[in-house]
């Protein structure tokens, strides 16, 4: 590379990377295939439009390589193309949110979502999003008691609020999600449900954590995260949904399509939907079982033994990939704990807990992942460690930088 800034400061984030634990459980780390797609030729290309019906030339190719991402998004999770179809266009998660409730939601209407301090997500119609400017926001929550969903808590605020779509799944809540619960309520006032799995797309795929499809309209995912994949997303749609409240059908997927284009973007980043394809491809072996799984172990070893320190941690353990932990039931907040963890080589993010009454800027706790460590091949041995690291750093002042850098060689990436 010609431009010695940006291949600097390249080569020292790659190092940061191998040489810290990365418990940021909306990452992970690709494989060299992922991103010699990434940096390809592809990204020389335009492509407006959907195959076969591009407002560009020369897409024989890139065409070719759209069907290929599709074909395999569906095979992934084992959906017929005659039951859904997927967008595969979206530059991201929250663009893909918006195009659903855009296709799907006049503006003003109810979108109904998890809290944002609960474990939603922004897109979810928190009122700083875009989302809950163009349409109004109906929040549920969790059980004080429990900190996990109640669902006929949900089903009563749905009754009340008759809202035109509901959104299951979420991007700080740790427990599995009753999808036929949610289907339940959905139907109940003839609502749309949406699931965005974009935390837990690879846990469905590898078999671990129950699959939305049978019970949903709509589900969106990003493509990172649990997914192994490059930043970008995907939006299924159901073909059998025809909920419409003018009575009239619609085709969910073809509103869809129309949302993310024209409606909000223009030409789809080739390089980038080549290198989803990649990912799914490596998804769809035999080897995704097991590491979901492994996710889920490493996630549950983790909370375990951070628990046995004396930390409170949301909902009493995990079932997926992530998980809470109130930093303030040891009197430390969630800022100055992810400050002091980050400056001994563990990376965490400080978030919101249920009912949390401190400012976001410096919230009541921190959020833990295990799919990036998972990548790299560290199992329950290595999660009681770094545990224990944890509780060496915020509570007992030790210094460990030394034995996570070992750690961290132990187990190298291979870029």
């Amino acid at each position: 590379m010609v431009d010695r800034l940006i291949k600097d400061l390249t080569k020292k984030e790659t190092a940061r990377q191998s040489n810290t634990i990365n418990l940021i459980a909306s990452e992970n780390f690709v494989s060299k295939d992922v991103l010699t797609a990434l940096g390809s030729p592809l990204t020389n290309k335009y492509a407006e439009g959907y195959p076969s019906a591009r407002y560009y030339g020369g897409n024989k190719y890139i065409d070719q390589i759209e069907k290929l991402c599709q074909d395999r998004a569906l095979k992934l999770f084992g959906l017929s193309n005659k039951s859904w179809a997927v967008n595969v266009q979206s530059y991201s998660g929250s663009p893909a949110n918006l195009a659903v409730y855009s296709a799907l939601v006049p503006l003003g209407g109810k979108i109904m979502g998890l809290k944002l301090n609960m474990g939603g997500h922004l897109s979810h119609g928190y009122k700083a999003s875009f989302t809950g400017k163009a349409w109004r926001a109906v929040p549920y929550g969790l059980d004080p008691v429990t900190e996990r969903l109640d669902y006929d808590a949900i089903s009563a605020i749905a009754k009340k609020e008759k809202p035109a779509l509901i959104v299951a799944g979420y991007s700080a809540y740790s427990r599995k999600i009753n999808f036929a619960k949610f289907r339940k309520i959905a139907d109940e006032v003839g609502a749309y449900l949406m699931v965005d799995m974009s935390h837990f797309a690879g846990l469905v795929a590898g078999k671990v954590h129950p699959s939305p499809f049978p019970y949903a309209d709509v589900v969106t995912t990003t493509t990172h995260k649990t997914m192994r994949g490059p930043r970008s997303a995907m939006i299924f749609s159901n073909l059998n949904s025809k909920i419409s409240r003018s009575g009239l059908e619609v085709n969910i997927a073809k509103k869809i399509d129309g949302a993310v284009f024209p409606g909000l973007q223009g030409g789809p980043h080739i390089n980038q939907i080549a290198a989803v394809a990649v990912a799914l491809r490596e998804a769809s072996q035999s080897s995704l079982k097991k590491y979901a799984s492994q996710v889920v172990k490493n996630a549950q070893a983790l909370a375990e033994t951070l628990a046995m320190d004396g930390w409170h941690i949301i909902s009493g353990g995990t079932d997926t990939h992530l998980l809470l932990i109130n930093t303030m039931s040891n009197d430390i907040g969630g800022k100055t704990a992810s400050d002091k963890l980050e400056k001994q080589g563990i990376v965490v993010n400080k978030n919101a807990i249920p009912f949390d009454q401190r400012s976001p800027v410096d919230p009541s706790g921190i959020r833990l992942g295990t799919a990036a460590l998972t990548t790299r091949g560290m199992k329950e041995r290595e999660m009681r460690l770094i545990a224990t690291w944890i509780g060496d750093i915020l509570l007992r002042n030790k210094n460990v930088y030394s034995d996570v850098l070992k750690l961290c060689r132990k187990f190298p990436l291979e870029y």
